[in-house]
Parts: structure tokens; sequence; C-alpha cells
């Protein structure tokens, strides 16, 4: 039964990392890229959705690392 359920909570998250990164902005590439960047950051445009996007990749990152690492324990620990 708890196998099953950390089963269907790493599927879920998965999900959901695949779906946060997709829903991300995309960086550019290259000096031009780097020097837009950076006075975007320095203006403080970069706020909001992207920023918000940011915290949540992290957050659902690690549940995924620690779904991941406790399927893990139950498959090698038998």
């Amino acid at each position: 039964m708890l196998k099953g359920l950390v089963t269907a909570l790493h599927v879920i998250m998965s999900i959901a990392v695949i779906a946060v990164v997709l829903l991300q902005s995309g960086k550019s590439a290259g000096l031009s890229g780097s020097i837009a960047g950076g006075a975007e950051t320095f203006f403080g445009k970069k706020k909001g959705l992207d920023e918000l996007l940011g915290k949540v990749t992290i957050v659902v990152g690690i549940l995924f690392a620690v779904t991941s690492l406790v399927l893990g324990l139950q498959f090698f620990g038998k």
C-alpha cells in the first residue's frame, strides 16, 4: 500500500517537474543574452511569474528526489 502511494506521488512529481520547467521563459544564449540578462536583473525586470516558477521548480525537484530515494531504498532494501 505504501509503495503504491509513493509510486503514485513520484509519477505526479515527475509530471509536475516537466510542466513547471516547460512553463518557464527561455534564457537567451551567447554574449548578447548574458548582457541583456544582466541588465534585466539590474533594473528589476525579472520579477513575478519567473521568480515564482523558479521557487516552485526547486520545491517540486526536492520532492521528486525524496520520492526517488524512498523508492530506491524500498527496492534495494529487500
